[in-house]
């Protein structure tokens, strides 16, 4: 039975969260062929192979002389902590760093049976392997050293973390902001064919029977109520005592509208502050079934200056 102090299993969990972001940073830079800081953390820890060494190593503590239980044990209990660790945040962020959806037999696109069999095995691996040398490696620090050093890296962490989540919850509140701008200008453009209807020309139909909702994509919609502007404005200005002055009034406002929630979301777009850029590079496989097309702005804009700056 593993016996530890409360600063020893904060050893562990840093050392197998730093192994986690070696192994996590290394794969995705093969994939992509470019360095990446993988991970929510900006310094080099992925919290989530910290939670789940740890888990493994308490989950196999009834079962260390039973091989089979502790593979089972290992596959429940980190399917268990990876399937609400993604609900949680993605509850808090609206977006999911991982999604298995592609693969089959998952559950809700949070976990699936392949990496679950997996942690099984990486249960073995961790508690007949792996955390014997760790132990003794952790078992050799004179233990003055060991505090201090654990308690530097704890408030490093703490910071770290503390600043990532702020950034999370930014980039969220951002995306929600590129969002209801979106609706606005579906707000606009189903006025707008109201007013076309009103003009008796017939120009609603001539419009590509675009449809006006949110399915519609960003630079569909820009092109569909720019359209749609110029066209009454011409309809207005051909035959200005047709219509009422109240109707001449409501274009101005709507062009006005238009172009104040376009100037927004171009702004939204423009993401400045590091730690939510760092986080969309850090995390290209980033989804989020809310906010899907509003991320994927921000992911083409993101990526776009990172290549700009490469080359500078």
């Amino acid at each position: 039975m593993y016996s530890y102090t409360i600063i020893q299993w904060m050893f562990f969990f840093y050392v197998y969260s730093f192994a986690g972001w070696c192994i996590e940073s290394t794969y995705v830079s093969i994939q992509s062929r470019k360095l990446t800081n993988r991970g929510f953390m900006r310094g080099p820890f992925l919290p989530l192979y910290g939670s789940g060494a740890t888990m493994m190593l308490v989950v196999s503590m009834p079962f260390q002389d039973n091989i089979v239980l502790t593979y089972l044990a290992g596959c429940v209990g980190a399917t268990v902590l990876e399937y609400v660790t993604g609900v949680v945040m993605e509850a808090l962020f609206h977006m999911r760093y991982w999604d298995y959806s592609d693969m089959k037999f998952n559950f809700q696109g949070h976990v699936c049976l392949g990496t679950s069999l997996a942690w099984g095995g990486l249960t073995i691996l961790m508690t007949e392997f792996v955390h014997l040398p760790v132990e003794a490696f952790m078992l050799a620090i004179p233990q003055r050293p060991l505090i201090i050093g654990t308690q530097v890296v704890t408030v490093f962490i703490f910071v770290d973390f503390a600043l990532s989540f702020k950034a999370a919850i930014d980039l969220r509140d951002v995306l929600k902001k590129m969002e209801h701008a979106k609706e606005e200008m579906v707000r606009i453009q189903k006025r707008l064919d109201a007013l076309i209807s009103t003009t008796g020309q017939g120009m609603a139909e001539s419009m590509g029977n675009m449809r006006d909702d949110m399915a519609l994509r960003m630079e569909d919609l820009k092109s569909s109520i720019e359209v749609k502007l110029e066209a009454l404005k011409n309809v207005v200005l051909a035959k200005p005592t047709e219509y009422l002055e109240s109707v001449k009034e409501e274009l101005i406002d709507l062009k006005t509208k238009y172009a104040v929630n376009l100037a927004d979301r171009n702004r939204l777009g423009k993401i400045r502050d590091f730690f939510q850029r760092d986080l969309i590079r850090s995390n290209p496989t980033l989804r989020s079934n809310k906010y899907r097309e509003a991320l994927e702005e921000l992911k083409q804009k993101t990526m776009g200056k990172k290549k700009e700056e490469d080359e500078e």
